[in-house]
């Protein structure tokens, strides 16, 4: 069946759908999770998030870990253990990444699973029942790390400090050998102009500099066909081919299944899910999920997913981030230093798609000092201080008192900000900029410093006359807070609870239409107490060589 007699669905972001799929990579557990995955992860959280912050719906997200392939082998063997124990001790890491970040998924699969290994036979039986699988002798370069057989214009030629000249990949560099074996192949050829059709869809892939990558790729000439399979005598780590065992499934066939066995593809649940709206990936992998999985979808008779999101990588101080430069970022060291929340907000603050972000532990403390520390968290404690609020309240307040304090320009900015701000968000949440929405949360924030610095509280509070004004500067500034609390609940989910827990602001109020109604507009609005526990949103960081420098 071609794509093109499928009804594309256009999706609109900017509005709560009665079902969303958000995916990230399952990752490959020849290492342990550094900061990239984290921030797949992250990507795709803010994204689940964000819609259940618009509203009801049907959602699922899924991640998981890739434990199969000759790189597993190697691992295993470099490590004194057995392939089954080293992928379980490794896959724990993610899932405690998960668990320290917050990262709300409701699948993680694991591709040594044996639900997993029930879909990628059935899928494996789909394709072949439908004339997609055929077995041949191939012969090519092979990249043992990249698990991938490669064409001579993807190769390179590098000459070592010896003089000697050995093949490489051109794109990951990585040494590639030749290989001659019977393998099962796929006719990827046969589905390229389904793909391109598929790839010229509005927003398939997203940003469009990716798009265009992979809509090169397909337009270059004819795909070749490729190598679905691995002798077992080679790769033996691996689900075995149904009815031949000595051959095992490709690894990127095996791995892209697994978002088929998040959807319940065993169960031929499918349907009430399928197909993915947000598929989250790395630009490592790009041609994997841009080509190669939708050629096998469109194959099987199933739908590509509505959009992939591709992200670049992260750099070190303006390097690339390596074990050899022994400069790789262990989230989970830095979430002791930074707390969780904390590295959340920094990688969804300074990263963007279609670039490399720079991570930088100077730049982490200057930004979650000073937005989340000084421009959050202290004027949240400045309101619920005792000196200024000593009756613990989100104040009613008096409508000529409002009137008064509403006359001047810097109260009708943070008033028209806030208004503002749920619409602004929106927009950028739906196209994927978590960047631009904080950028924006943050100016807020800062139009509220500005008006509370403006109309001195602490000079309100010294005499009785000022008591309604000082009212109505606590309200607009706790009213600033409670809306941007609900936006920023997408990027730092603990931080923005705490915050709304404090002004007592009910669970089932914390969605995208609670956002947009506005206190001020209610003459219903009654008195609330805060709660009556302590809350420090973010504490300034200070490391142990700045005590020392502050002491002396």
């Amino acid at each position: 069946m071609s794509i093109r007699s499928f009804n594309l669905i256009k999706r609109n972001y900017s509005q709560s759908n009665s079902k969303f799929f958000v995916t990230t990579p399952i990752y490959y557990v020849n290492a342990s999770p550094h900061i990239g995955h984290l921030y797949s992860s992250v990507i795709a959280d803010a994204l689940y998030r964000w819609q259940q912050v618009l509203g009801a719906g049907k959602f699922k997200f899924s991640t998981g870990t890739d434990e199969h392939g000759s790189k597993i082998q190697q691992a295993a063997h470099k490590n004194n253990t057995n392939p089954s124990d080293y992928c379980t001790r490794v896959s724990s890491d993610y899932k405690r990444l998960s668990e320290v970040f917050s990262i709300s998924y409701t699948d993680f699969v694991r591709t040594s699973d044996e639900e997993h290994k029930k879909c990628v036979h059935k899928f494996w039986n789909v394709l072949k029942n439908k004339g997609k699988i055929f077995s041949s002798k191939y012969a090519g370069w092979y990249c043992i790390s990249d698990e991938s057989f490669l064409t001579e214009s993807q190769l390179k030629e590098k000459v070592g400090p010896d003089g000697r000249k050995t093949i490489i990949s051109g794109e990951s560099g990585h040494p590639v050998e030749w290989i001659e074996e019977v393998n099962y192949m796929f006719p990827l050829g046969s589905l390229q102009d389904d793909v391109k059709y598929w790839l010229r869809s509005e927003n398939a892939v997203r940003p469009a500099k990716f798009q265009k990558i992979l809509l090169d790729m397909v337009s270059k000439g004819p795909l070749p066909d490729i190598s679905i399979s691995r002798p077992a005598s080679r790769v033996h780590w691996g689900i075995q081919v149904p009815d031949d065992e000595t051959q095992t499934v490709y690894v990127w066939l095996d791995a892209l299944v697994n978002y088929l066995t998040a959807a319940g593809y065993s169960h031929a649940s499918l349907h009430q899910i399928w197909p993915p709206s947000v598929q989250v990936i790395g630009k490592d992998i790009l041609k994997f999920h841009g080509i190669y999985w939708p050629s096998f979808l469109i194959a099987a008779g199933l739908d590509p997913p509505l959009s992939i999101l591709c992200h670049s990588h992260w750099t070190v101080d303006g390097e690339k981030m390596s074990k050899s430069k022994n400069n790789v970022v262990c989230p989970f060291q830095r979430s002791e230093i930074y707390s969780s929340d904390g590295l959340r907000y920094f990688l969804l603050r300074e990263g963007v798609a279609h670039s490399d972000g720079n991570y930088s532990d100077t730049k982490v403390i200057r930004i979650l000092n000073s937005e989340l520390a000084d421009t959050l968290g202290n004027l949240l404690s400045r309101c619920c201080g005792t000196a200024l609020n000593p009756h613990q309240t989100f104040p009613k307040i008096e409508a000529s008192a409002f009137e008064s304090v509403a006359s001047s320009d810097v109260t009708k900015k943070l008033i028209e900000d806030v208004a503002t701000l749920p619409d602004v968000c929106m927009g950028h949440y739906s196209n994927f900029n978590f960047y631009k929405a904080v950028d924006r949360v943050i100016a807020t924030l800062h139009q509220a410093n500005l008006f509370f610095e403006t109309f001195k509280p602490w000079e309100l509070k010294k005499e009785s006359a000022k008591t309604r004004e000082l009212d109505v500067v606590l309200h607009l500034t706790l009213e600033t807070l409670r809306v941007c609390g609900i936006l920023l609940q997408p990027i730092i989910p603990n931080i923005a609870s705490n915050l709304l827990n404090k002004i007592n602001v009910a669970r089932e109020r914390r969605t995208f239409s609670d956002a947009k109604i506005l206190s001020w507009d209610d003459t219903n609005f009654v008195r609330k107490e805060l709660a009556k526990d302590k809350t420090l949103l973010f504490k300034r960081i200070v490391l142990e060589g700045d005590r020392k420098k502050t002491k002396q």
